[in-house]
């Protein structure tokens, strides 16, 4: 008996095992319904009254657009194509049939539309596609064939394979918005060519075609939301790294502390210093540089001040303060003022900056 039950399931696989890709993407059954032919309605004498005909389950007409040759075994079975915002800003709009997706500008380093190209061109480039078109100006991209094939054996029980090759060229468009700080990226499929055995397939419904876009869009989506992940890591390994600083003056010619790294990464590790300083950020401004603070004292324990030393403690009277950061070049100028205004003087910046140096330096900052 269980040498039958095991016959019986080893048959069963075989058989399943048989079945092609495309075989297991469409319904499979009785489909008896597609030579159905709709009744004629009952004729009523017309000495009789005629009933009333409720139609709260009649089966609505189709659409003018509705491809009406997709029934029986046309049909597919598998989950509908959905394009996955996967990026930070990223989002789609319900109810579009074209494969598209919105970003939002979230790094202003660069502009939307090359953050976008490059990132597709980088995933290009990953995968060996090449390009047979990039109009920068019209914001379109052609790539050149991408050709998946496989040819895998289907199972140990079966000693046959499938050998299945595909060849996909896309489109790429980017719309950007008159502001430049959202873009659309839409993909369409150009050409499609897929060879089964011996059987070669040119023609493809919208069903498939839509799939096929959003599977490559997903794709390109993936790439662009590791790159923003890496650049995220990169950026926060710089920051808590820290950056060397000197002393130097501002374009006013007032005693500044410049900073050898880019405004937006000295930006949030200057936060991290005051924060470690004793400094309590009250408003800031990145946008114009600007940061009021109050200084409050570095906060430390009794143990802590034993071991502590009087010059890493600033010289500076618990008030409030401003602090102007400006961008010059690949450095970043830091001047201390008062709540007036007031530019610290050369000698106040020079007694504080062993300390602020220290800090500004110093590799996984503590806080």
């Amino acid at each position: 008996m269980a040498r039958m039950t095991m016959i019986a399931v080893c048959l069963t696989m075989s058989l399943s095992a048989c079945t092609t890709f495309e075989q297991r993407q469409r319904a499979n059954g009785d489909f008896d319904y597609v030579d159905s032919k709709l009744n004629e309605t009952f004729k009523v004498p017309s000495d009789v009254d005629t009933p009333v005909v409720k139609y709260d389950y009649a089966i609505p007409e189709i659409g003018k657009e509705a491809p009406k040759d997709l029934v029986g075994k046309k049909i597919t079975v598998i989950s509908p194509a959905l394009v996955l915002p996967l990026v930070t800003g990223s989002h789609v709009e319900e109810g579009l049939k074209e494969a598209t997706v919105w970003f939002d500008q979230v790094n202003d380093s660069e502009p939307l539309d090359t953050t976008i190209w490059n990132s597709l061109i980088s995933f290009l480039e990953d995968r060996d596609i090449g390009i047979v078109s990039f109009d920068k100006e019209k914001q379109t991209l052609i790539t050149d064939w991408m050709i998946i094939e496989e040819d895998k054996d289907n199972g140990w029980f079966t000693w046959t394979s499938t050998e299945r090759s595909v060849g996909r060229r896309f489109e790429f468009t980017l719309n950007m918005k008159p502001h430049g700080r959202t873009a659309e990226l839409r993909t369409e499929l150009r050409d499609y060519l897929e060879t089964v055995g011996d059987d070669v397939i040119a023609d493809i419904n919208s069903e498939q075609v839509r799939r096929n876009e959003v599977d490559i869009l997903n794709q390109v989506i993936s790439h662009y939301e590791k790159q923003v992940r890496y650049e995220d890591v990169k950026r926060i390994r710089q920051i808590r790294s820290g950056f060397p600083m000197e002393m130097g003056f501002n374009s006013d010619g007032i005693a500044a502390f410049v900073v050898s790294g880019d405004y937006d990464l000295v930006w949030p590790r200057l936060l991290l210093v005051l924060r470690k300083l004793g400094f309590n950020v009250k408003d800031l401004d990145k946008s114009n540089g600007l940061l009021f603070v109050n200084y409050g004292g570095e906060e430390t324990s009794w143990w802590d001040s034993m071991f502590s030393k009087s010059e890493d403690v600033l010289k500076l009277e618990k008030t409030d303060y401003r602090i102007k950061v400006k961008k010059q070049g690949p450095k970043t100028l830091i001047t201390l003022m008062d709540e007036e205004n007031t530019p610290f003087d050369a000698k106040t910046i020079k007694d504080i900056f062993p300390v602020f140096s220290q800090n500004m330096s110093s590799e996984n900052l503590d806080i």
